[in-house]
């Protein structure tokens, strides 16, 4: 029996792009599904709908590979709730099945870039939205998660280019100027960043994206009012949009408002598990709440710090704060030495912390 093609799949929000929810740009690779199997995938996107059914829509989708192995729909969704709920590593594979059996699906390929950005593989997530985007030059969002993905692993003068070319198909988009605002920031050109975001924001004021460029560059240069007043504006315009909600937390971290700033990272982490940023956030905002009689807060952040570095031992922010906690708050030095030597191991040479972990590693030495 031969059933018409159905198209049924959850969105994936995360930080690059804005969370906005995006359809694919070309047909499915094959016309007919197996029914069993798109019952179950259906039964899943259901149960997906509940916090406390995601278990089992996971397991519903799995039943439905099994099923039919060529339903893409469900390699994606699968994909998607591995994602949503932090299992990068399980979330990936899936992802790029889902890619091989619909590779014109422009859905896929920004998620599975999204996926591989979070996991610190900037330039394996550039290198295949390298090839979508040239096969689908019209795909918007595929090409500016490109130009994200290339800004952050270094190839700073590609992701102008790529920028570039997104304003020569369309002008005076307010999402390409925004990405070549940050791409020129980055190339410490924050004259004409600036100028990039207020003509992102006169194209479209109502731009999540372009607002929050304009609180990175406020960030940058060091006003913090102007870059929280930013970053709210992108919040309230995209409420999914958790890189605002990100740095709203790292601008209340900043001005010592632990509280406040803790309530912005746990509205990350509820939608979003596992996020490595949320949690290392969180943890610092704990630590600015605790105190020598009342370690509760101290002790809450050590448990979320060593659970990223379970899922990613080499985190870098992890190992940096978990040591600083240890060493100058819980007052565990012989447990910080470690860690801040395992940070010395896999930070890069131009980290900014490195000359405080190199000198609290000397310094422990010597006691």
């Amino acid at each position: 029996m031969k059933t018409a093609r159905i198209l049924v799949v959850l969105t994936l929000c995360l930080a690059a792009c804005g969370g906005s929810k995006k359809k694919p740009v070309a047909a499915p690779t094959t016309n007919v599904i197996v029914p069993a199997a798109a019952s179950k995938m259906i039964s899943g996107v259901e149960f997906a709908k509940s916090p406390s059914g995601r278990d089992r829509a996971v397991a519903l989708m799995r039943e439905a590979i099994t099923i039919d192995p060529k339903l893409w729909e469900a390699h994606y969704n699968l994909g998607i709730l591995l994602a949503q709920s932090g299992d990068l590593a399980e979330a990936e594979p899936s992802l790029e099945r889902a890619a091989q059996l619909a590779p014109g699906a422009e859905e896929i390929a920004t998620a599975l870039g999204q996926v591989r950005r979070r996991r610190g593989e900037n330039r394996k997530a550039a290198d295949g939205l390298q090839v979508f985007v040239e096969q689908h030059p019209d795909a918007k969002e595929a090409r500016a998660l490109y130009v994200v993905a290339l800004r952050d692993s270094g190839q700073i003068d590609a992701a102008i280019a790529q920028a570039r070319d997104a304003l020569r198909r369309k002008a005076g988009d307010a999402t390409a100027l925004a990405e070549l605002a940050l791409s020129e920031l980055a190339k410490g050109e924050r004259d004409s960043a600036e100028l990039l975001v207020k003509e992102a924001l006169a194209s479209n004021k109502e731009s999540a994206i372009a607002h929050r460029t304009a609180g990175l560059i406020a960030l940058a240069k060091g006003d913090d009012a102007a870059a929280f007043a930013s970053f709210v504006k992108a919040s309230h315009l995209d409420p999914k949009d958790t890189t605002a909600r990100l740095n709203i937390g790292t601008v209340l971290l900043r001005a010592g408002v632990y509280g406040k700033a803790e309530e912005q990272f746990r509205a990350v982490l509820k939608d979003a598990r596992e996020d490595a940023d949320a949690s290392i956030g969180l943890a610092a905002a704990l630590r600015g709440q605790g105190d020598k009689d009342h370690t509760a807060k101290w002790n809450e952040a050590q448990k979320i710090l060593e659970g990223v570095l379970a899922r990613d031992p080499h985190n870098v922010g992890a190992e940096f704060n978990l040591a600083i906690l240890l060493a100058d708050f819980l007052k565990k030095p012989g447990d910080a030495k470690p860690l801040f030597q395992r940070f010395l191991a896999d930070a890069p040479a131009d980290h900014p912390a490195r000359a405080e972990a190199d000198r609290q590693a000397k310094a422990i030495g010597t006691k």
